[in-house]
């Protein structure tokens, strides 16, 4: 398995749930719980991460919206 390296999420704090990313593998991103970091990921094609992000965006979602 490759070796992700993970960040936190910029909208988390130490007492909310939130999620880590990793991208350093060309071509996936891998999607993590931050409170259990040896639980299951979550992996999809960079592609397929660029459209979620940015319809996120476009959708105008936001942390705690």
């Amino acid at each position: 398995m490759p070796l992700y390296r993970y960040r936190k999420s910029s909208h988390s704090s130490a007492d909310r749930e939130c999620v880590e990313v990793a991208t350093n593998i060309p071509g996936s991103v891998a999607i993590r719980d931050s409170k259990t970091p040896d639980g299951p990921i979550l992996r999809v094609a960079a592609p397929s991460w660029a459209a979620f992000t940015s319809g996120v965006v476009s959708a105008g979602l936001r942390f705690g919206g």
